[in-house]
């Protein structure tokens, strides 16, 4: 489980895209030379999909970048290091007005993105998920794309394929091992989802079920008497608080993570409470501990507390866990502060900015 944290625009959403970018980019299969024979017909990187929309080349061009009378094409890369070592990159041609931006030649194009089948790098298995910060609004009705949800497992970039995902799956079983909730009716995925979302909402239940005749699903929650609501009656989405339904894609992808799964999430702490927040983090630590890797964008003390107790309490190891902090530089460049997991949840350093505010208005507040 790794979380980046940090100022606003300091650099955190870039890494999740361009993650995104190159998995996108290989869903339309354009990581490897398309045409042979045909050298003016590659691949490269799809900048605008169902993952990222990035614009175009002008769009993602580096901000320090400066031409000088010998620049030629300025090139744009995009790797990663795998824990064993071994490092794949990617390298693109700058066109300022494309969306689809060409791999630099012909050799590159067949030897460097050709090589993206011939490795199991999780990036690119089944079983990845990439959870945007803008999800999922409490609506009437969902689409159910079978493609999507079915076929390719694949919650949407906005959760927008949760509901119908959850209608084909409720039933697969959760296997066991730290996912399970211990107050869960059944081992079943959507009860465990539904003990799950009880973190957030005590009492809550919901259904996923097809419209007859209508390429759409619909949900709905139920509330077992709480807060004295009637049991017996069923409430859409757009009834109940929104914080709901943003967090159910989270809940869902977590809970059918498998050891191969790739989850990249922003902001699962969007639209909760702060106990939500911290019982969230401690899902998503469960799904870590179960074998997934999670990249988390956050700026909650509440989800990185939650990680902290789930070292702490032994239900994650620290080696498993990861805390960069972004802030901007002198320049323009991004400085990140990676601060170390104790086993007793205690960090390494904390530097300035890193979540201090609350001491900060403390101080304030004593003085």
């Amino acid at each position: 489980m790794t979380l980046l944290t940090g100022l606003n625009s300091s650099g955190k959403s870039t890494v999740l895209q361009s993650l995104a970018l190159m998995r996108q980019s290989f869903e339309a299969g354009m990581t490897y030379a398309v045409d042979n024979l045909n050298p003016t017909d590659f691949g490269g990187f799809l900048l605008d999909g169902d993952l990222v929309e990035l614009g175009t080349g002008q769009d993602v061009l580096h901000e320090d970048f400066k031409p000088t009378d010998s620049t030629q094409d300025p090139l744009i890369s995009v790797g990663y290091r795998l824990t064993d070592g071994r490092s794949h990159q990617w390298t693109v041609r700058y066109v300022a007005e494309q969306d689809v931006l060409p791999a630099r030649d012909f050799d590159a194009a067949d030897e460097e993105f050709g090589e993206i089948e011939r490795h199991d790098a999780p990036l690119f298995a089944p079983g990845f998920q990439y959870l945007k910060a803008d999800r999922i609004v409490p609506a009437t009705t969902y689409p159910r794309s079978h493609r999507e949800a079915i076929g390719r497992g694949f919650l949407g970039a906005r959760g927008e394929h949760t509901v119908n995902f959850l209608r084909h799956h409720g039933q697969d079983i959760v296997p066991d091992g730290p996912l399970r909730h211990p107050e869960a009716r059944a081992h079943t995925l959507l009860d465990q989802v539904v003990a799950w979302m009880q973190e957030l909402c005590p009492g809550v239940n919901l259904e996923a079920t097809e419209i007859p005749g209508v390429d759409s699903v619909r949900l709905s929650y139920g509330f077992g008497g709480t807060t004295g609501l009637d049991s017996s009656r069923r409430r859409r989405p757009t009834n109940v608080g929104f914080g709901l339904t943003y967090a159910l894609p989270i809940v869902v992808a977590c809970l059918s993570a498998t050891p191969e799964s790739l989850i990249l999430l922003e902001n699962p702490e969007a639209h909760l409470h702060p106990r939500g927040q911290s019982r969230m983090a401690a899902l998503v630590a469960a799904a870590a501990a179960a074998g997934a890797q999670l990249i988390v964008e956050t700026h909650s003390d509440h989800v990185l507390n939650g990680l902290r107790i789930a070292v702490k309490t032994k239900r994650i190891a620290a080696a498993d866990t990861a805390v960069h902090f972004f802030r901007r530089g002198s320049g323009q460049e991004a400085e990140i502060v990676s601060p170390r997991m104790g086993d007793d949840g205690m960090l390494s350093e904390w530097p300035a900015g890193f979540f201090d505010e609350w001491e900060s208005s403390l101080d304030q507040l004593l003085d």
